[in-house]
């Protein structure tokens, strides 16, 4: 191996060399001198060698070290199979709270949090009903069921747990599975009985809310497991309770008929996902956006007054353009657009229209109504997480949703106009609360334009808005004709107007005649 010679001992050889050739004896070193140089070389290459020899070695350790890093990586299958999230950065920082249970924890993400060790009675009276179901039902006899998919429950977290949690795992989901399962029966019969375990309505929103975060959430084939142990004679299918239970509590959805719900087949990954499966569309237009998404009919854009038309290339990133740039609601009034409040709080079952129902037609912008409540907020937002989150092939209606919302309410006048038109029926606060919430609703929110179910209505309402015609009607509308009083002085003044234009015309034709 081929050592360096420092700077200093390549000189002196070099000078040394030079004086022997030259034959001067005045810088001709000692037998003493060049003992000592020969040993002070000697030590220096030692110590180069050696210092190699650990440089050597620092990167095999290195090298090895980073070679068991990849072996875990590739042993640790929950990267790929995980579908039980912590949610991220970006979503959280704009209302940390609404991912944070209040009263109970599912799963291992919050089962630290000392916070909610107060409903683990709760827990122990739902198990302790789930085992009287069956006789030979015990605590040992599930838990030993439970061993045999722990490690593919386990690769459901995409996290690191603590061993202690590891170590306890197949107990909570014992005691998790059970009590959502139970509180799902208790909850899906609505009348109170006697043994009812939570009786408050106050606690069962609360834990309907809790159960439906996205980092709350339990592996549903756990679920449909611990379900199927503890059989009731003639009860209802398990996802038509969830459908009663939990979609009640929260905003507009469309109903799916119970022939429907028996015969679904597909996997879900945990109850967020059965909900969002509940929460689609009416239907009438589905198939149209997504065909229509793919097609890019909106060619042209209006530029100083031109028409200039579009290359396929430009197209796209036109419509997502469009999309992210839609006028808020008091702009697109004042553009002459109209508003109709769609459904009803109240509807039954068959003719309950979907919080996405949004349609833009002929100027005519038609808004499902709907409520501002406590838990709206934070079940909107859990099941954008979810959308943003998952690897599954699903619409993402609700980041398409709130995305829309953040557009039309850019500031407290929007909500206090569409309050007006009955279109927001009740609210949490003050109109400027109402608009912060919607404005921050979409932050971090990724939206494909090739996903964007309300892409033509965006674009017809930029089309409309650029028209110079709709701006003069409206802006005729709004200031003449804003109230019948209104109008009526209108139509009179132009009646005055013409009457006196024609009896001067008249009376400047007989003089003329004269």
């Amino acid at each position: 191996m081929l050592q360096r010679v420092p700077q200093h001992l390549y000189q002196r050889i070099t000078f040394e060399e030079r004086g022997m050739e030259h034959s001067t004896s005045e810088i001709t070193p000692t037998n003493d001198q060049l003992s000592l140089h020969s040993q002070t070389e000697k030590d220096e290459i030692d110590e180069g060698r050696k210092a190699d020899h650990q440089d050597q070695n620092v990167v095999i350790s290195i090298n090895q070290r980073y070679d068991e890093i990849f072996k875990d990586l590739d042993n640790n299958t929950c990267i790929k199979s995980a579908i039980i999230f912590k949610v991220n950065v970006g979503l959280r920082k704009s209302n940390e709270n609404a991912y944070t249970p209040m009263l109970i924890s599912i799963g291992p993400y919050h089962k630290k949090n000392s916070q909610l060790d107060s409903m683990k009675k709760y827990k122990l009276l739902y198990l302790r009903r789930y085992l009287q179901r069956k006789n030979g039902l015990n605590v040992e006899s599930c838990i030993s069921e439970l061993e045999k998919i722990k490690n593919i429950a386990l690769k459901c977290y995409n996290d690191d747990l603590d061993t202690d949690i590891v170590k306890e795992f197949s107990e909570m989901l014992l005691l998790d599975g059970c009590f959502v399962v139970e509180f799902i029966r208790e909850d899906y019969e609505k009348v109170e009985k006697e043994d009812d375990i939570i009786k408050l309505k106050w606690m069962k929103n609360q834990v309907s809310r809790d159960i439906l975060l996205l980092e709350n959430q339990f592996p549903f084939f756990v679920l449909l497991i611990l379900y199927y142990m503890s059989p009731r004679p003639n009860e209802e299918n398990f996802l038509y309770m969830v459908r009663y239970t939990l979609l009640d509590t929260f905003p507009k959805v469309k109903f799916i008929p119970k022939s429907e719900i028996q015969v679904i087949t597909e996997p879900f990954d945990h109850l967020l996902d059965v909900v969002h499966m509940f929460c689609r569309p009416s239907g009438k237009k589905v198939e149209q956006n997504m065909n229509a998404s793919t097609q890019n009919q909106c060619c042209k854009i209006s530029f100083c007054g031109n028409s200039l038309q579009l290359s396929k290339e430009i197209r796209p990133h036109l419509r997502f353009w469009q999309c992210y740039h839609i006028p808020t609601t008091r702009e697109l009034f004042d553009a002459g657009v109209s508003f109709l409040k769609i459904g009803f709080v109240e509807e039954n079952d068959e003719d309950k229209t979907s919080l996405f129902d949004i349609t833009f037609e002929k100027g005519l912008m038609k808004i499902p109504c709907f409520a501002i409540e406590d838990t709206m907020e934070t079940f909107l937002r859990n099941m954008i997480a979810f959308e943003q989150h998952t690897s599954k092939e699903l619409y993402p209606y609700f980041s398409n949703y709130a995305h829309l919302m953040t557009q039309l309410i850019g500031s407290h006048r929007d909500v206090n106009f569409l309050r007006q038109n009955k279109i927001i029926l009740k609210d949490i606060g003050d109109d400027k609360q109402v608009a912060n919430i919607f404005k921050k609703l979409s932050d971090g929110v990724d939206v494909a334009i090739e996903k964007f179910y309300y892409i033509e209505e965006c674009s017809k309402l930029t089309q409309h808005c650029e028209k110079p015609w709709n701006q003069m009607k409206a802006s005729l509308r709004h200031n003449y004709f804003q109230s019948p009083w209104a109008g009526a002085s209108t139509v009179a003044a132009i009646t005055l107007l013409v009457l006196t234009v024609i009896q001067t015309v008249l009376a400047f034709t007989g003089y003329v005649n004269k």
